[in-house]
């Protein structure tokens, strides 16, 4: 089976709206169910309104290394130089460095900012944990899309981003609630 690729500058409007349209729809359901399991841990967030401060740090930092990892792997994808193996070591062994530095940084920034250790804690832990799983999703979701013959350009963005997204929330939910709540 031939994988169909997206062509901008050919194909018309309506044609990309077709196969745009869906992977933005995941995007969106994947959106309301984040919103949804926000509002499930209220409790922490009520008694520690400063945890909201950082949703979109977390959240984003998560984003931007795995948006990197897929754009690299994508373009490899293209290029036919993939090595999927090698690139999820790599990957895997980069998102962990990076989310130990950048985590360190954010939580020594949260002590000083607000003075709590705990909040410092959550925030380091949930950087680094969120930093260190978003290559490895970002490798897995193009590679499926590419075997089972689907754009990984246009659908891997939507579903990488809603999946990264909402496992970010979780582990910084739960991480803040074990340590913020005992």
């Amino acid at each position: 089976m031939k994988q169909m690729l997206e062509d901008d500058d050919r194909d018309p409007v309506s044609l990309l709206i077709k196969k745009r349209f869906p992977w933005l729809l995941i995007g969106l359901i994947g959106g309301i169910v984040a919103t949804v399991l926000s509002s499930r841990f209220e409790t922490v967030l009520s008694q520690n309104i400063n945890l909201a401060f950082f949703i979109p740090v977390i959240v984003y930092m998560a984003d931007a290394v795995g948006t990197q990892t897929e754009t690299v792997y994508v373009r490899n994808v293209a290029d036919r130089k993939v090595h999927f193996g090698k690139n999820l070591a790599k990957e895997t062994a980069l998102g962990i460095v990076l989310g130990a530095v950048f985590g360190v940084f954010l939580g020594t920034f949260t002590f000083f900012w607000l003075g709590s250790i705990e909040t410092a804690i959550s925030i380091t832990l949930s950087l680094c944990l969120t930093m260190t799983s978003a290559p490895i999703i970002a490798l897995c979701i193009p590679a499926l899309l590419n075997r089972i013959h689907n754009d990984p350009a246009i659908g891997a963005g939507p579903i990488t981003t809603v999946i990264q997204d909402l496992l970010s929330l979780s582990l910084y939910f739960i991480i803040s609630s074990v340590v913020l709540l005992g």
